[in-house]
This record gives structure tokens, C-alpha cells and sequence, in this order.
């Protein structure tokens, strides 16, 4: 390959529509070992998450890439981003002028990989069970605004909307909507443990150690009918307990290609490295992280509170100090690379200020300096986390204004303890279901949201959110879309802190690594092969 680092286009919106290669499962490249790619994504089954990758549950992004391998959806994101392509469906569309009845033709002949036929009333019910089960992850608020699913035929699936939807495609490219066989899935409970059953590109052997899932290896599924094309025979994911153990696997050669999530001096390392075994692929990424309220505690139960916070931190400041080039500061939930982004909490508070924020408190009879704890997590966004809150915790104490505690939980811990209110803040990241501002405003506004948010804002949820998405050309949106950004900013719900860049690091024989994480940090593993190293 002979490059160091490959930076591909910036995301603006949503792009033009791109074809992505036709193929199937003759389209690989046939023999050669396994690709071994390391993440740091921790896949662990417990009390509180028995089922942590049935699609009727799976809201993360690290289970969402399990299931993109292996369980097909009407509609998928094509090679490079852009509108929503055809996968299971061979066509989809909408068949009105309100975009309120979206109709799909399942693919001639697609079968799950036991050799069981897909059909229209299996799509049907995927789609129905993930929002009948209602699971407490949030992730059948995607599909809130389904009425009712049709079939006519084993080919035609017709979708009945409660109200408009221009981003709807967008939905059906995701797992929750991942069609799954009713043999394998039982209709009101979710599926325990790590089986995944589907008629994705790949099958899924599982290698789970007390359990928690070490390796997924993912085998070309010979029945794969769809869009997309594979060109390797199998892939294995191993999960790795930190960014310095998988690094030590890629140096060794355990491991051909390291995805999410590499620590700041891995990466600089790797970028500023002359060896040409390894190569350091940047890409665009539209990941944000943000920083959550209950606003029900009695800590910032006062909106004072945390106007002062977002008053205070400087992010620019966080920036540098933590990830350096690898971020960028953000004022709002919307990436600046997304249609519909407005940079409202800099228009809102402007350069960092204590004299501004001690205004704030003392206006509202808030008694200083106010006490609180700033919760993160310390195995899910990456190495860099706790140095990201103990810099939050210095510039906020040193204001005076506050006397703030910092504490990192377990994933598995801190996700139930977030959702169930037990932390006054917290710290979160996210990753797009889509690449539109939808998806970084309803799912943290709307009701039924991921977070489990007492905040609950009449306006946004029964006026803008559905306003902005009755209009198709989404520029059109983008007046519904800025007074949402400018009441959270007010309100501060939630507080924007960056978003990043992806990178992924690999050995210089494997081939497809610019394509192998799309914008949304999904991972493509059908893109990777084997070439020919220099």
C-alpha cells in the first residue's frame, strides 16, 4: 500500500446517492487464513442484559456490529455513505405525497442461512416483535413511527405510517429492523445469550468465556443474497480487555487490522511511524460525546446549574489536554458535518466564563460551591475517558463555583445504573443510527428515549421533531431542526463536548481498510481481503 495515513471526504448532510457493488455470496475472494480484527468492545451477557445481541435489544454500536455481519435488513448504507440502498428488499419506496406508506419487494429467493425462505410475513414479524417487546435499551423508538405493517404476498412488505417520515429508509437500514427467523426468535421475549441467526453476508460462531463474548467469527453465509460484496471467506473479531493489549497483538501479527477504540498515543504513535508494516487509516466519523442530566436530582434539578456548566468548560482546552487532533469542539448534539447543525450553544455562551457563570448561580439563588459527581464509564469509549473527566472535574473546581467527584463503572454496570436514574450526570457517547440530525435529537428528546431522560419538552416532541421530518429535501428541515438545538442549548438537557475522527490501524497486506467503518462507525468487515504487501 505504501501509505501512512488516508483521509477520505468529509460527510456534509446527506450525501447524494452512491451505488454500492452488486454481489453476493460468489463474490469473494476465496481461500487464504482468517482476518483477525481486534476491538476493545466488551460483549458481556448478565442479570440485567441476558440478551445483548437479539435485535429487538441491541443498541450500541459495538452489538449493532455484530448483527450488521449477519442479519439483513430491507435496506442498507451503501459503500461511501449517501441515501439508504436496497439489501433484503430488491426495491423500496415511498407510494404517496405525504411519505406516510412506504412499500418493499423482498428479493427473489433470499433465504436465512439454515436454508429456511425469507419472507414478507417474516419481515413482518421481526418488525412487529421489536416493538411489541418494547425493550428497556430503547432501540423500538426507531420504529415508533410504524401504524401498521402490511404484507400481500411472500414478496411485498407495505409499511403504514402514523405520520410523515422522510427518514424512515434510514431506519430500515437499521438492526432493529434485522429480519430474523421465527423459528430462532420467540415473539414476546428476547433471545438470551450470543446466537445470531440471520441472512446477512456472514454466519456467527461464538466463542463466550463467563459469559462474555472473546471471539466472533464471522463465515461467508453461502445463501447470502443482497447488495453487498464479500471479499473474504471468514473474519475473526476478537475483544480485547484494553487499546495496549490489542496494539501488543497487532505488533506480535495475532491480529491483522485494530478498529475501535485506540488510545491518543496509539494512534500519534502510528501516525508518526516510518514502519511500513502498518498503516493508520483517518477517516470522517460523526461520534460525539456529551455529557447527560437527570434533571429530576436535586443537584441539577436547577437549570442554573448546568447552564453554569456548559458556561464554564472549556472544550478546546479539553481537547488539546486529552485527544489533541484526533477531536474537534462541539456546541450542539448535531455534528457540524450533519445538515441541520447550528452551532447553538456557542451562540448561547460564547468563550468559556466564570464571572458569567457565577452570575448564572447567584441570579438563581444557587448556594456555591454546588457538589456533585461526574459518572463515566471506563471500558466502553476508549483508554482516554478518565483523563477526558478528570480534566472536567479541574476546570470545573477550579471555577470556585463547584466541588465535583469524578467516578468510572464498568459498562456493564454503568449503562442499567444510567438508564434507571441513578446518576445526577454522566458521561455518554454516540454514535449515528443514521447519518441525519434526527438521529441525534430523537433518541435523547423523543419520548421512549435511550437515556431514559426525565426531561420532557412538549414542543420539540409533538411539533418540531415530526415537523422536521415531513420534509424529505432535509435543508428544508433545518428550521425545526435549529429551534430544537437552541431549546436544548437553553434548557441543557444535555451538554456537547467534541466529536472525533476514526481511525483504524492494519497490517499492509490487508486490503478495504478506507472502507471498512463507514461515518456512522459501522463496521463493514465484507470489505476487507488480502493483497499484496508494499
Amino acid at each position: 500500500m505504501n501509505r501512512k495515513t488516508l483521509v477520505l471526504p468529509a460527510v456534509v448532510g446527506l450525501l447524494a446517492p452512491v451505488l454500492a457493488a452488486c454481489g453476493g455470496s460468489d463474490s469473494g475472494s476465496g481461500g487464504g487464513d482468517a482476518i483477525v480484527v481486534g476491538t476493545t468492545d466488551r460483549f458481556t451477557a448478565s442479570k440485567k442484559v441476558p440478551a445483548p445481541l437479539d435485535p429487538a435489544y441491541a443498541y450500541d454500536v459495538g452489538t449493532w456490529n455484530i448483527l450488521r455481519q449477519t442479519v439483513q435488513t430491507l435496506m442498507v448504507q451503501p459503500r461511501g455513505d449517501g441515501e439508504p440502498v436496497p439489501e433484503a428488499a430488491e426495491k423500496c419506496g415511498f407510494t404517496d405525497t405525504g411519505n406516510e406508506r412506504y412499500a418493499c419487494t423482498l428479493r427473489d429467493g433470499l433465504k436465512f442461512a439454515n436454508g429456511d425462505p425469507v419472507t414478507a410475513a417474516d419481515v413482518k414479524y421481526s418488525i412487529d416483535r421489536a416493538r411489541s417487546i418494547k425493550a428497556d435499551s430503547g432501540v423500538f423508538a426507531l420504529l415508533s413511527t410504524i401504524d401498521t405493517v402490511e404484507t400481500q404476498g411472500d414478496r411485498e412488505v407495505i409499511f403504514h405510517l402514523k405520520t410523515a417520515d422522510a427518514t424512515f429508509p434510514f431506519k430500515l437500514s437499521t438492526p432493529v429492523a434485522g429480519i430474523v427467523n421465527p423459528d430462532d426468535y420467540a415473539k414476546d421475549e428476547l433471545r438470551d445469550g450470543f446466537d445470531v441467526d440471520g441472512s446477512g453476508p456472514y454466519t456467527l460462531e461464538s466463542e463466550v468465556k463467563n459469559n462474555e463474548l472473546v471471539k466472533a467469527v464471522f463465515t461467508k453465509n453461502p445463501s447470502y443474497k443482497g447488495t453487498l460484496e464479500v471479499n473474504n471467506d471468514k473474519v475473526e473479531m476478537v475483544s480485547f480487555a484494553d487499546a495496549d493489549a490489542m496494539g501488543a497483538a497487532l505488533d506480535k501479527g495475532d491480529i491483522d487490522v485494530m478498529t475501535r477504540t485506540m488510545s491518543p498515543e496509539q494512534i500519534r504513535k502510528l501516525s508518526n511511524d516510518s514502519d511500513d508494516a502498518v498503516d493508520l487509516v483517518e477517516m470522517p466519523g460523526l461520534e460525539i460525546r456529551y455529557l447527560g442530566f437527570n434533571t429530576d436530582a436535586p443537584t441539577v434539578r436547577s437549570k442554573a446549574v448546568r447552564k453554569a456548566m456548559a458556561q464554564i468548560i472549556n472544550r478546546n482546552e479539553l481537547i488539546s489536554k486529552v485527544y489533541g487532533s484526533q477531536a474537534e469542539p462541539l456546541y450542539s448534539m448535531v455534528p457540524a458535518s450533519i445538515t441541520g447543525h447550528s452551532n447553538s450553544f456557542f451562540n448561547r455562551y460564547g468563550d468559556p466564563s466564570v464571572t458569567k457563570a457565577k452570575s448564572l448561580l447567584s441570579q438563581a439563588n444557587v448556594t456555591t460551591p454546588v457538589k456533585l459527581t461526574l459518572h463515566y464509564t471506563t471500558d466502553h469509549y476508549g483508554p482516554a475517558t478518565k483523563k477526558e473527566f478528570e480534566e472536567l472535574q479541574k476546570q470545573l473546581n477550579a471555577s470556585g463555583l463547584f466541588d465535583v467527584s469524578i467516578k468510572g463503572t464498568p459498562w456493564e454496570t454503568f449503562r442499567p445504573a444510567e438508564q434507571s436514574g441513578k446518576y445526577d450526570v454522566y458521561g455518554m457517547g454516540w454514535f449515528p443510527d443514521f447519518p441525519d440530525a434526527d438521529s441525534y435529537l430523537a433518541p435523547f428528546l423523543d419520548e421512549d428515549n435511550t437515556l431514559g431522560l426525565p426531561y420532557a419538552n412538549s414542543t420539540i416532541r409533538n411539533s418540531l421533531i415530526p415537523d422536521s421530518r415531513r420534509e424529505a429535501d432535509r435543508l428544508s428541515a433545518t428550521e425545526s431542526l435549529t429551534e430544537i438545538q437552541d431549546m436544548v442549548a437553553d434548557d441543557v438537557p444535555l451538554l456537547p463536548l467534541w466529536q472525533g475522527k476514526q481511525y483504524v490501524a492494519a497490517r499492509d497486506d490487508v486490503t478495504g481498510t478506507a472502507y471498512v467503518v463507514n461515518s456512522s462507525s459501522t463496521l463493514q468487515l465484507w470489505e476487507l481481503g488480502r493483497g499484496v504487501s508494499g
